[in-house]
């Protein structure tokens, strides 16, 4: 099979590549630029986004499109970042589904990124789904018009909206960044612990795009998430278990907010949501409960 991976060389992109590549598949990355760390593999070709603009024909007879591009909203939320986050994510869209028109032959399937934030923010309600779409803050207007502008691009061609939560793996995304207080003594909850914590392990996200793409019956938005969704306060204390860490200083969402402004919302809120299209089209994750996610991310 051959597959087109835009954002290909981003923490999502690599593990797919790496995965498809050992199945024996063709890859084609796409990017802003070719990683200077690029891997030299038979199976494997890289082009910037201007690159197959002007030479579609590399891609033809793609299976699959992967669309995982876009900026951060790991930054701070100036009206600039906030502007530079909503503008990457249109554009990626855009170049993705011009690449496909160009195609003389489409791929059967679209996999389009997105983010749990569509369903806003709670602390007791539960998402899957078939909940309707919140606009509450940024995320979720972000996700929101996202998905809209994915809807109004990508024509006649199966498209998967994959809705992920926190993805967790050791050499980037937010886990890192989680674990570091832990690793210097002073982890603890995030404000009031209670906020919902929708995870996923790098590895079953990766096996959720390979299954969308394989099974002709998924489309439309697909939860990337366990479907053992935990608090704030509870993914701390496992953390501290598994790592054998102390689990003892908060955080007030005060400082936190000092901090970072507004980007503490993603850590002071959340959602429970669970991925129930991919459970009740036969989906096995690996890693269902946290403490063998991390398990296993501390082995490596």
């Amino acid at each position: 099979m051959k597959y087109i991976i835009c954002g290909g060389s981003g923490f999502i992109g690599r593990e797919l590549t790496e995965y498809w590549l050992a199945a024996g598949h063709q890859i084609i990355v796409v990017g802003r630029k070719i990683p200077e760390d690029k891997q030299d593999h038979p199976g494997l070709s890289y082009f910037t986004w201007d690159n197959l603009a002007a030479n579609p024909a590399a891609a033809e007879g793609a299976d699959a499109l992967v669309n995982l591009a876009g900026a951060s909203l790991s930054q701070r939320w100036t009206s600039a970042g906030k502007k530079a986050i909503m503008e990457s994510r249109l554009q990626t869209v855009a170049a993705a589904a011009k690449l496909a028109d160009d195609l003389h032959h489409k791929p059967a399937v679209i996999i389009q990124a997105s983010a749990v934030a569509i369903y806003g923010t709670s602390l007791k309600d539960t998402f899957d789904e078939a909940s309707p779409a919140r606009v509450v803050d940024f995320p979720s207007e972000v996700v929101k018009v996202w998905e809209s502008t994915a809807d109004e691009s990508y024509r006649n061609v199966r498209l998967v909206k994959l809705r992920t939560g926190v993805v967790l793996g050791n050499d980037s995304g937010a886990f890192p960044k989680m674990k570091l207080p832990y690793s210097l003594g002073v982890g603890g909850k995030i404000g009031s612990g209670k906020q919902w914590l929708s995870w996923i392990h790098l590895s079953d996200i990766v096996r959720l795009i390979d299954f969308c793409v394989q099974n002709p019956a998924v489309e439309g938005p697909v939860n990337a998430t366990a479907p053992n969704p935990v608090t704030n306060e509870q993914f701390g204390r496992m953390i501290g278990k598994v790592y054998h860490r102390p689990h003892w200083f908060p955080l007030p969402g005060v400082l936190l907010k000092a901090a970072v402004g507004e980007l503490s919302e993603i850590l002071l809120q959340g959602q429970r949501v669970l991925p129930s299209k991919a459970v009740n089209e036969g989906f096995t994750f690996t890693y269902p409960t946290l403490q063998p996610a991390l398990e296993q991310l501390k082995s490596e």
